[in-house]
């Protein structure tokens, strides 16, 4: 299934607000951490290799939407210099059962290959979804992942989003 634009603005939007306000961070501030000097293209193609490594974790059979990523700015540096890249997507396990297994599975491994998991448990909406956030401080990466149990059909809905990274010399962030 291929990601409609609005579908995307609004993952954007909730990435933006969700995590931004993650743990993920340099040393020197409380601001998202420097990812280095890439082209957006480059960028959004390691973003998109985390989020094919965290799909291997999962260890369920199943089927992972098609999505792609998007460039988004980083908050209080300069546009025109700095961008970070979101890449969503959703886990649909091919049973029911395997949601709970899939989201256990993540929240074990995740840490075994570098991962800190900064928030879990489940959130303040009617249908009490689960939310893991977990940072990748070595790739200066994070993601959060909802377990939707009571989605037609149930899914894991993840956002990857990387650390800010700045165009090099001469060249434009491409907007995608």
């Amino acid at each position: 299934m291929k990601t409609r634009p609005s579908a995307l603005a609004l993952a954007a939007a909730v990435a933006l607000t969700t995590l931004t306000g993650c743990s993920m961070t340099d040393s020197k501030t409380d601001s998202v951490p420097f990812s280095g000097t890439s082209t957006s293209l480059d960028a959004a193609d390691a973003t998109e290799k985390v989020s094919s490594g965290i799909y291997d974790l999962i260890g369920v059979r199943g089927k992972a939407s098609e999505s792609y990523s998007t460039v988004m700015d980083c908050s209080g540096r300069d546009a025109g210099e700095y961008f970070r890249i979101l890449h969503p997507w959703s886990f649909y396990p091919a049973s029911e059962g395997d949601l709970d297994v899939a989201m256990e599975r993540l929240k074990s491994k995740l840490p075994k290959h570098g991962w800190r998991i900064v928030e879990y448990g489940p959130d303040t909406s009617k249908n009490k979804n689960v939310r893991m956030t977990a940072d990748n401080d070595r790739k200066k990466v994070s993601v959060r992942i909802i377990r939707m149990a009571k989605n037609d059909p149930p899914k894991l809905s993840l956002n990857v989003v990387s650390g800010c990274y700045k165009i090099p010399a001469g060249q434009e962030i491409e907007r995608f």
